[in-house]
């Protein structure tokens, strides 16, 4: 920080405390609380903010009451993503940023697998012949026969890693640097090398953040390299797939069906084809929200605060430029658009908005 915290400093809350926000603690016992809940609001809030909590992650609020910020000194985002905020003037000030990194690893990790699971022992096809009263008996498929390649090395990808390698599935990962032996996704492959695993995928998770390198990384041209019994499963952001080519390689049986928990428009409007496409799994981008969740991002900003009130170290730091926490030997790599066919044959393309 370039200035020590004053004595009693004033932390505003993006959030609409009508409907709940976060529980505060000791913050609350030390420093000025403003909660804002609209534009007006939290313009008002950030004039004598020295911290801004980002309890709304999905608002772009901030970008319009920016102008207003005079003496914010850090934000905290209560979400591992932080793509809504990182606007061009928020990147170029001095503000420091952090996430909430680490909250969500293994419940995400969790929900991919279960997804998994429902697709390999068609556990969608015995709901709906349940609701049918249909006795019919088949055959299913098993995890320990598959491979997961796993986009994003971060701590959500390795929680993924993790949990695949204990059912016994074949794991590769995809990062900015390749590493031959890694104890949670087994061989790395630099990003640039994406399209030479695609064949082997039975699963490509994406658990990236969304940066302008993987915004629309994955599109036509990788369904095209994928197996036709192959599945994609999103819960990184939905910009980083094109939608659009998704529902045509589905619906053309390029790709076998796909799990979706992030859109590149949230909520996904009721007449979104997603909802009722054969093989597609839309769920409410929820993959991290456990039980006790809100009260594990609360609990991770007290620390920080207190931290921060210390001068010491604030946990998680995004590279704003990169739109990541840089982690454990890169672990929060982004794969580089280069690494999509499509940056080949298209190259200049800025992908979906």
């Amino acid at each position: 920080m370039n200035a020590a915290p004053p004595s009693r400093p004033v932390v505003a809350v993006l959030a609409d405390a009508r409907l709940g926000g976060p529980e505060l603690g000791s913050v609350a016992d030390t420093a000025v609380i403003r909660y804002a809940g609209d534009v007006v609001a939290l313009r008002t809030a950030l004039r004598d903010a020295h911290v801004l909590f980002v309890w709304d992650f999905r608002t772009s609020m901030l970008r319009e009451a920016w102008a207003g910020a005079r003496d914010l000194r850090w934000i905290h985002v209560a979400a591992v993503g932080v793509d809504t905020v990182l606007f061009p003037e928020l990147v170029e000030s001095d503000v420091i940023v952090t996430n909430s990194r680490g909250v969500f690893d293994q419940a995400i990790g969790e929900y991919v697998l279960g997804l998994m699971l429902a697709f390999e022992k068609d556990l969608p096809g015995t709901i709906v012949r349940q609701h049918r009263h249909a006795w019919e008996h088949r055959e299913t498929g098993m995890l320990g026969r598959r491979t997961a390649v796993v986009v994003g090395a971060g701590g959500i990808g390795r929680a993924i890693g993790r949990l695949a390698h204990a059912v016994g599935m074949r794991v590769i990962g995809v990062a900015r640097t390749a590493r031959p032996l890694d104890p949670d996704l087994g061989t790395i492959v630099p990003a640039a090398e994406l399209a030479s695993v695609l064949g082997d995928a039975d699963y490509l998770v994406i658990a990236t953040p969304l940066t302008p390198e993987t915004r629309g990384l994955i599109g036509a041209d990788v369904f095209a390299r994928m197996k036709p019994s192959a599945r994609l499963i999103n819960v990184g952001r939905g910009p980083i797939v094109d939608e659009g080519a998704l529902l045509e390689a589905v619906r053309a049986e390029r790709i076998a069906g796909a799990a979706l928990d992030v859109f590149a428009r949230e909520p996904l409007p009721p007449d979104h084809p997603l909802w009722d496409v054969p093989g597609v799994i839309v769920s409410p981008h929820m993959s991290g929200d456990f039980v006790g969740s809100l009260e594990a991002l609360a609990a991770l900003f007290r620390d920080n605060f207190a931290r921060w009130r210390q001068g010491a170290p604030l946990l998680n730091v995004v590279d704003k430029r990169r739109g990541y926490v840089p982690g454990r030997a890169a672990e929060e790599a982004e794969p580089a658009r280069r690494a999509s066919p499509r940056r080949r044959d298209r190259a200049g393309d800025p992908g979906r908005s």
